[in-house]
């Protein structure tokens, strides 16, 4: 091999690795080492959680640009999105974080925004809203795990006891039922005398429970307690018909009540017999004298005498002495 063909090899490697480098250097920069197309737009976070330049950019899952940079801004950090001409960002939209996996790279999200809300110009600054990430749920499981486990250790001390005199609630359970054995016994035994009396039908729940005629009586007792009620109900419509027919007016109650001519007219008659029965109580007019005055009575008794002595002389004379004889004792 002459040392042209040995020089021509060493460049095309050389042109080769060149390449290579390019290449690589735009599929880790998007091409933007010498132009930065598009425009920008300013995401301030508390923690940008790993974020770096050359991550992307999202919305609705589709890549619309990626991270220019990145920078602290006083008490908060900032990303600096470049978005792909064209695209169009609404001013209500709201970036976050997003997680590609659990070991992939973070990329920024961005949600679509009202519609026709106007567009974001260069250099603004696009809402934002923090999300949890994968270091923040770990620990808050690990916090849970402890607190988790300190409550398993609690509940097994409840339960076992501490081992230093202080007896769990198995312990306390045997221990009860240990020193109560005899009461469970007796009372285990009171139930199966209850239970045995109660198959055999003896006593009031027992007949209850064994006797059908009860049973049967007890179903009459509760349809002629349904009936009475049907029938209270009916006496109940039938009242308020009643009282809709007086409050019309109607009959001679609602007459009274409502009739004004009526109840006056009736006021006047219960008057007037007051005012009658006054008179007759204070023996005036004829029929008062007739009840409060004795001199009538007597006088009827007189003339009652005498007509019975003129009707004795009757018997004694002829007709024509006889109207003579009447017409003296009588006047």
């Amino acid at each position: 091999m002459n040392t042209a063909q040995q020089t021509a090899r060493v460049g095309l490697f050389f042109l080769l690795g060149i390449a290579l480098v390019w290449v690589t250097f735009e599929t880790l920069s998007s091409g933007s080492f010498f132009s930065k197309k598009g425009y920008t737009l300013i995401a301030g976070f508390a923690d940008l959680e790993e974020l770096k330049a050359g991550d992307e950019v999202r919305m609705a899952g589709v890549k619309i640009g990626q991270v220019d940079k990145t920078r602290l801004a006083g008490r908060r950090a900032e990303a600096v999105l470049r978005i792909d001409p064209g695209i169009k960002v609404a001013n209500d939209a709201t970036a976050s974080i997003v997680m590609a996996g659990l070991i992939g790279t973070n990329f920024i999200g961005i949600d679509l925004g009202s519609p026709g809300a106007p567009s974001l110009a260069d250099g603004a600054e696009i809402r934002t809203k923090a999300t949890p990430n994968i270091n923040t749920i770990m620990t808050e499981l690990g916090d849970l795990g402890q607190k988790l486990e300190g409550a398993l250790g609690s509940f097994g001390t409840a339960m076992n006891g501490d081992g230093k005199g202080g007896g769990g609630i198995f312990q306390k359970l045997d221990k009860l039922v240990s020193d109560n054995s005899g009461k469970v016994s007796d009372t285990l035994s009171n139930l199966r005398e209850i239970t045995n009396k109660l198959n055999s039908g003896q006593g009031t729940m027992g007949k209850l429970i064994n006797d059908s005629t009860l049973h049967d009586q007890l179903l009459a007792t509760v349809g002629e307690l349904k009936k009475t009620a049907t029938d209270a109900q009916g006496f109940v419509a039938s009242a308020k018909d009643v009282m809709d027919q007086v409050k019309s007016g109607q009959g001679v109650l609602g007459v009274l009540l409502y009739d004004k001519a009526a109840a006056d007219n009736l006021k006047m008659t219960v008057q007037n017999i007051h005012d009658v029965s006054d008179k007759l109580a204070n023996g005036k007019g004829t029929l008062g004298k007739l009840i409060n005055d004795d001199t009538l009575y007597n006088s009827a008794q007189t003339s009652l005498k005498k007509a019975d002595r003129a009707l004795d002389s009757l018997n004694d004379s002829g007709p024509i002495t006889a109207v003579g004889i009447l017409a003296n004792s009588l006047f």
